[in-house]
C-alpha cells in the first residue's frame, strides 16, 4: 500500500507542477526535474529506487509511440541524409568520445567508460518532443530533430547491449557476432514494427466504435515493444516504425465522426501527459538517492558530469554546422543559428536513464560489476543539466537566432489554405451545377455557404420554406460531398509540400467538425 500511496503522490504532483509550467509557460521537462530533484533533498523523503523494467515497458512505448506518431513522414523525406548521418555516425562519434573522457577524467574502467558513452550517445525522443511543442521552429529544422531522436535510440541501445556484454564477460568478445546483432535488433525490430503496423491498419479499417479506436491507440505500443523483445529484436525500433507508419495513414483509416471523438475523450492524451509528468520528476527524484549509493573516491562527479555534459555539446555543434547547409531550404553556406538551436535542442531525458538503470548488477562470474552506481549518477546529472539548462533557455536561443516563425506565419498559412479549399469546392459546385440529381435550392445553399467562408461572413439559413425538408437533405449530402472534395484537395497540399502538418491537422479537424455537426441524413 506504501508503494501504491508514494506512486499516486508522484501522480498528483506531477499533474500539478506540469499544469503550473504550461500556465506559466516554462518547459515542464524542466520544471518537473527541478521539482523533483527539490523533493528529494527534503529530509524524511523516502529513497526511490526505479526497476529498470518499469520504465522500459510501463513508460517508454507509449511514449515513444505518441512521438512518432506525431512525425510527418512527408517532411521526414525532406531531411533523411542529415537524420541518417546523425543517427549513425553522431551516436558512434559521442560514443566513442564520452567513453574516451570518461576514461581519462572518472575512475571507471574502459569498458564501464564505454557503457557511459553509449548510454548518453543519443538524444532523447520523449524530451525533444515535451521541450518542442512551445517552439516555432521551421519544420525542416524541428523534423530534424525529432527524426534524429526517434532514430538515434535504436542505434544507441544497440551499441548499448554490445558494451554491456563487454563489460560483463569474462571472455572476449566477437565484434563478428556483435555486428551480427546490430544488424538482428535494429532490422529485425524495423519488420516487426512495419508488419505490426500493417495489422493495426487493417483493424483500424475496419473498426467503428471510438472506444475499440481508443483501446487499439493504447494497447499497440504495448503490443509492438512486447513482441519485438520476445522476438530478441529491438522493442524501440518497433514502436517508432510503427508509429511513424500508422501516424502518417491513420486519417486515412478512420472517419470524422470517431477522429472527433478520438480527440474528445482524448484518452490517449491523459496517459501520455502523466506518463510524461511523472517520468520526468522521477529523473530528479533519482539523483540524490544514486549519489548516497556512490562508493568513496568518487566526489568528483559533478565536475565530471558537467564535463562530459559540455562535451556532448561541442561535438554536436561540431557535427551539426556542415550539416547545417543541407537542412536549410536553399543550399547555401552553413548557418551557425540553425545549428546552434539544433544542438541546443538535442536534450537528454528518460531513455539513457532507462538504459543505465538496466545496466546488470554482476559480472558473467558473478561479481559486483564495478563503477555501475558511478555510472548511474553520472548519467542522471547529465539529464539533469540538458533538461534544466537547455530546456530552460531553449526559447530564448531559438528567438535569438532568428529562425522561429511568427505566429502570423501560421496563420496566415491556414487562412491561404481555407481560402484554396473554398474555391475548390466552389469549382466542383460549378462542375455538377445543371445535374439534376442535385437541386439548386440546395446547390445555392452550399455556394453561398462557401461565399461566406470566402467574404468571412456568417451565413443565414431559411429552412421554414416549403420542401424544406427535403432540400435540407440534398443540401447535407452535397456538403459531405463537397467536404470530401475539400479533403482531397487539403491531401493534395499536403503532399505537394505547399502547407504543413500542422494546417493539415488543424483544417482537417475543421472538416471534420463540419461533416459530423451536419448530422443524418
Amino acid at each position: 500500500m506504501r508503494a501504491v500511496g508514494t506512486v499516486l503522490l508522484l501522480v498528483v504532483l506531477a499533474t500539478a507542477v506540469a499544469t503550473g509550467a504550461k500556465r506559466w509557460r516554462i518547459p515542464a521537462p524542466s520544471l518537473l526535474v527541478l521539482v523533483g530533484l527539490g523533493v528529494a533533498l527534503i529530509p524524511g523523503t523516502p529513497e526511490l529506487h526505479i526497476a529498470p523494467e518499469t520504465i522500459g515497458l510501463v513508460v517508454l512505448p507509449p511514449l515513444l509511440y505518441a512521438s512518432a506518431e506525431e512525425l510527418s513522414l512527408r517532411d521526414l523525406r525532406s531531411v533523411w541524409k542529415p537524420v541518417i548521418i546523425l543517427a549513425f555516425g553522431l551516436v558512434l562519434a559521442s560514443a566513442a568520445v564520452i567513453g574516451l573522457l570518461g576514461a581519462w577524467l572518472t575512475p571507471l574502467s574502459g569498458a564501464m567508460a564505454f557503457v557511459l558513452g553509449t548510454v548518453l550517445a543519443s538524444t532523447d525522443p520523449v524530451a525533444v518532443t515535451a521541450l518542442g511543442r512551445r517552439l516555432a521552429l521551421p519544420g525542416r529544422v524541428q523534423m530534424l530533430v525529432q527524426g534524429e531522436s526517434l532514430f538515434n535510440d535504436a542505434t544507441s541501445l544497440v551499441m548499448f547491449k554490445v558494451a554491456v556484454a563487454v563489460a560483463v564477460s569474462t571472455t572476449a568478445v566477437s565484434w563478428t557476432q556483435a555486428g551480427g546483432e546490430f544488424f538482428l535488433l535494429a532490422g529485425g525490430g524495423t519488420v516487426v514494427g512495419a508488419a505490426i503496423a500493417g495489422v493495426v491498419a487493417l483493424i483500424r479499417r475496419r473498426t467503428t466504435d471510438p472506444v475499440l479506436e481508443t483501446v487499439i491507440a493504447l494497447v499497440t505500443p504495448y503490443a509492438a515493444y512486447v513482441l519485438a523483445e520476445e522476438l530478441h529484436t529491438s522493442g524501440v525500433t518497433c514502436v517508432v516504425i510503427a508509429g511513424v507508419l500508422l501516424g502518417r495513414s491513420g486519417h486515412r483509416l478512420t472517419d470524422a465522426r470517431i477522429r472527433l471523438q478520438l480527440q474528445l475523450q482524448a484518452v490517449y492524451a491523459v496517459v501520455v501527459f502523466l506518463l510524461e509528468s511523472v517520468v520526468f520528476a522521477i529523473v530528479g527524484l533519482e539523483l540524490p538517492t544514486l549519489v548516497r549509493d556512490l562508493p568513496a573516491g568518487t566526489g568528483a562527479w559533478p565536475l565530471q558530469a558537467l564535463a562530459i555534459a559540455l562535451a556532448l555539446i561541442a561535438l554536436r555543434l561540431l557535427w551539426m554546422l556542415p550539416l547545417s547547409a543541407a537542412v536549410k531550404p536553399t543550399a547555401g553556406r552553413p548557418s551557425w543559428q540553425l545549428a546552434a538551436v539544433a544542438s541546443w535542442a538535442g536534450t537528454r531525458g528518460v531513455m539513457p536513464l532507462a538504459a543505465a538503470l538496466s545496466i546488470p548488477l554482476t559480472t558473467q562470474n558473478h561479481q559486483p560489476l564495478q563503477g555501475r552506481a558511478l555510472v548511474l549518477t553520472l548519467t542522471t546529472a547529465v539529464v539533469i543539466f540538458t533538461l534544466v539548462v537547455q530546456g530552460l533557455s531553449l526559447a530564448a536561443v531559438v528567438n535569438r537566432s532568428g529562425l522561429a516563425l511568427e505566429p502570423e506565419h501560421t496563420a496566415r498559412e491556414e487562412a491561404d489554405t481555407r481560402t484554396a479549399l473554398a474555391r475548390t469546392a466552389l469549382i466542383h459546385l460549378d462542375e455538377i451545377t445543371g445535374l439534376e440529381t442535385v437541386p439548386d435550392a440546395a446547390l445555392d445553399r452550399v455556394r453561398r455557404r462557401l461565399d461566406a467562408q470566402l467574404d468571412q461572413n456568417a451565413d443565414s439559413d431559411e429552412t421554414g420554406a416549403p420542401g424544406a425538408q427535403t432540400v435540407l437533405a440534398a443540401y447535407r449530402e452535397l456538403r459531405r460531398e463537397v467536404i470530401a472534395v475539400q479533403s482531397a484537395e487539403l491531401r493534395r497540399l499536403y503532399d505537394d509540400h505547399e502547407i504543413s502538418d500542422t494546417t493539415r491537422r488543424r483544417l482537417q479537424h475543421e472538416l471534420d467538425l463540419e461533416e459530423t455537426g451536419l448530422g443524418g441524413t
